[in-house]
């Protein structure tokens, strides 16, 4: 048949009904920067080149806490190839420190280092390999000093201040200055609840130190410009954070400092803080040509923040017939030489402490401390990962002690939409707490011990001690264990959490096409996935360009706190309501005369046409938008929050709760003290997902990091220097393919009315109750305690 020719005006109606369009929210398109990544062939920020650049190098201490009394650089500088050697006496500007929210970490160390790694001297030269031994020819001279590294030796009353004369916003409110922030929660009365209580159990539980070990290294590129500024390329999670830390310590107005996103390695809360940002800046200025820093792994363990190690006392109480009666619990949290996230770090830890739980009577106390030890700050699930471990051993220690069956103990504990959070907050969205944990209950069991068939055919990698090949079979107990966790998504405590977008859409070769422009960073979640989803669900087009993110448009906020999809989705999702607005009124000027549904009817945008909700074309796009563009920029912001109350921890402090549970299935030989986790399902409510294969995709990495934590994952510190002992993945070990076992996703879409979409922060909420469900297995399979992160052999075999 042949087709149909227009030989009507434009804008005159057609009886078709249109389908929605392709690739829109809800449908699993495949990510932009998939196929580039999987050959090799996407550029990271360590690909990036400049003709006629220069390579910087960090020179760090090697002492954990030290007087510096002396710098030498005259032989360094005096290398050939060597263009600047840089300490503390060189930077530019009064602002010297910088910080998230305490300015209180020196761009290079001042007078005395803090923490083993710390930066004191840069250098730029022609050659990298150049500017390493330019570095190792700068002398410093250091007298060391005393060591904080716990809880007793920094409140001790003869203790040594990290930082003397702090005069930031915590300080009135913390019995020590070694304290950086501390938070009680406070609900009921724990001492008469104590009374009801027919069982109680306590615990000690340590959580250790975890790095984010994101494979793409610290890296940028700062090129000086003719007007005086820089521009800065860069691997980060926070450009306009970034830009107002950087921009007073180079002493230019931030309009001179120019930030662009380059492709991002991974992050997890590793790049919330400033790494190589100013040094490569101040570098860059100093020498007047391209300045680029890449990090080698070693390096990259000193260069960022990692997870708060915490020592954490819980007291739950229930009565004989399982309800909870009370609890009262103490977080300790060590934030090492510097600030970082760790007052937000106690918030969440305080406030999400009790678990997705209904308790009347709770008193928790969370505090973190300055200490010489690495530096600690955001990572996934930034406090509550920590509160989990601890909350969710103690909920198997009451159902073990009540005779109850633990999966039961916590589904009658559960919350529900309509409970009480200890912080007198209530949760007005869906919370599925006990329908989690029957789903992961319910699923089928794999098979025990599958290499037992196999017989002398049996794959090594399926045995705890995989291709070591050390296990035969003898001694491997199975154990079962579960876990359910509870997270805030976005920022919280009255914090002015906003994301903007810039939208156009015009015709480009006769075709509608859509720009969307934002600051997010895109760190591997797949925001930019979505926000073309956002964009061709809204607008009604197949064409999306996703615009380099930089600070040329308005701050996105951070790549963190499980709030991208919906801050920025957010942002996306009402500036293309905005742009549709204004196309429907072009189009209505110009094509209103030809039916009256222009006026009376409500229009939609579907597969580059304007049609009615019945699904009548009106117009094509492209004839609404000959000779115009539509342009528009709009900030969107969620709910507002309150800080926590600093006496009682009361307030409405979070935007948005999620929640996720897992069942864990290992196989332990418990004579040689291996484990082999065989599976690791769970379920989590999503509120609506908007891109399922990202969806699962975030559970599973999320499930794998909380894996990693629960068996091999530790930053180790020397108690007595303070220096990190395994900065490297020789020692530090992450999960292979090889040891994360299948993890099977329960979805649940249960809409939150307040979020766009109705959908769910959900990058987080899998790190925190993977990790307690392994350990609860485990202790399932050994009747061991086990209250440490990691489980070592050595815990499992008594050779501690």
């Amino acid at each position: 048949m042949a087709q149909n020719t227009r030989t009507v005006p434009a804008g005159t109606p057609t009886n078709v009904t249109q389908k929605h369009t392709k690739g829109g929210i809800g449908e699993s398109t495949l990510r932009p920067d998939g196929t580039l990544k999987v050959t090799g062939e996407f550029a990271y920020s360590s690909d990036m080149w400049h003709e006629d650049m220069l390579w910087g190098q960090t020179l760090r201490s090697t002492v954990a806490h030290a007087e510096i009394v002396s710098i030498d650089i005259s032989e360094a500088l005096a290398m050939s190839g060597v263009y600047a050697v840089l300490t503390y006496d060189d930077l530019p500007a009064e602002m010297k420190n910088y910080g998230l929210e305490i300015q209180d970490t020196p761009v290079l160390a001042h007078g005395r280092v803090r923490h083993h790694g710390e930066p004191v001297a840069l250098i730029a030269a022609d050659h990298p390999e150049t500017a390493r031994r330019a570095a190792a020819k700068v002398k410093i001279e250091y007298r060391e000093l005393p060591v904080v590294t716990d809880e007793a030796s920094a409140l001790a009353p003869d203790a040594p201040l990290i930082h003397e004369g702090r005069d930031d916003h915590h300080i009135g409110h913390v019995p020590h200055p070694n304290i950086v922030h501390r938070q009680p929660i406070i609900r009921g009365n724990v001492e008469e609840a104590r009374k009801r209580a027919d069982v109680i159990v306590e615990g000690e539980y340590v959580f250790g130190m975890q790095d984010q070990a994101f494979l793409g290294p610290e890296s940028g590129l700062a090129v000086p410009s003719e007007d005086g500024g820089v521009d800065l390329y860069v691997a980060t999670q926070w450009l306009h954070s970034d830009l107002k830390q950087i921009a007073p310590v180079l002493g230019l107005p931030e309009e001179k400092v120019r930030m662009t996103l380059s492709g991002v390695g991974g992050a997890f809360g590793g790049r919330e803080d400033l790494s190589m940002q100013i040094h490569a800046c101040l570098l860059a200025l100093r020498t007047g040509k391209p300045v680029k820093i890449v990090y080698n792994r070693f390096e990259s363990f000193f260069g960022h923040v990692h997870r708060h190690p915490a020592k954490l006392h819980y007291e739950h109480g229930a009565t004989k017939d399982g309800k909870l009666t009370h609890l009262k619990a103490r977080i300790v949290l060590d934030g090492g030489a510097y600030a970082s996230a760790s007052p937000a770090v106690v918030g969440n830890a305080s406030s999400l402490g009790a678990g997705p739980y209904v308790i009347d009577d709770v008193e928790i106390e969370a505090v973190a401390l300055y200490t010489n030890n690495p530096p600690c700050g955001a990572m996934r699930g930034f406090g509550a990962v920590q509160a989990c471990f601890a909350y969710e051993a103690q909920m198997d220690k009451l159902a073990a002690k009540l005779g109850m069956d633990p999966v039961e103990f916590r589904r009658l504990n559960a919350m529900e939409q309509g409970t009480i959070m200890p912080t007198g907050q209530v949760v007005d969205s869906p919370a599925p707490v006990a329908e989690l944990l029957r789903r992961v209950k319910a699923r089928p069991l794999p098979p025990e011990q599958q290499w037992l068939a196999a017989g002398e055919q049996a794959d090594v990698r399926a045995l705890p001690g995989g291709l070591s090949n050390t296990t035969h079979g003898e001694g491997v107990v199975r154990g079962v264990g579960y876990a359910v966790g509870i997270k805030n998504v976005g920022f919280s405590e009255g914090f002015d959490d906003y994301s903007t977008a810039r939208v156009s859409l015009e015709v480009i070769n006769g075709e509608p096409v859509a720009m969307v422009h934002t600051a997010m960073a895109e760190v591997g979640q797949g925001g930019v996935t979505v926000h073309a989803q956002i964009a061709r669900t809204e607008l009604g087009v197949t064409q999306v360009t996703i615009h380099p993110a930089d600070t040329q448009v308005g701050s996105a906020g951070s790549t963190s706190a499980s709030r991208q999809t919906y801050m920025t989705g957010g942002a996306v999702k009402n500036t293309c309501e905005k742009v549709r607005e204004t196309v429907l009124e072009i189009g209505r000027r110009k094509f209103g005369s030809y039916h009256p549904a222009w006026a009376t009817a409500e229009l939609l945008l579907e597969n580059g046409k304007v049609v009615t909700d019945g699904g009548e074309v009106l117009a094509d796009l492209a004839d609404v938008l000959e000779g115009e563009s539509v342009d528009q920029e709009h900030e969107f912001r969620h709910r507002p929050t309150v800080p926590f109350d600093l006496v009682t921890g009361q307030g409405d402090g979070h935007v948005q709760y999620t929640f996720a549970a897992h069942r864990a299935v290992v196989e332990v030989d418990t004579e040689l003290g291996l484990v082999k986790v065989i599976e690791l399902a769970t379920a989590q409510d999503v509120g609506k997902a908007l891109n399922m294969l990202s969806v699962v995709g975030q559970i599973q990495g999320g499930t794998t990091q909380g894996l990693g934590v629960a068996v091999m994952e530790e930053i180790i510190v020397d108690p007595k220097t303070a220096k990190v002992r395994n900065p490297s993945f020789t020692d530090y070990l992450i999960p292979t393919i090889l040891d994360t076992p299948t993890i099977p996703v329960d979805v649940l879409e249960l809409a939150d009315p307040n979020a766009p979409y109705g959908l769910r922060g959900l990058g987080e909420a899998p790190t925190l109750s993977s990790t307690p469900a392994v350990l609860a297995a485990i202790r399932a399979a050994t009747g061991l305690e086990l209250n440490k992160t990691p489980v070592r052999p050595e815990a499992l075999t008594g050779t501690l």
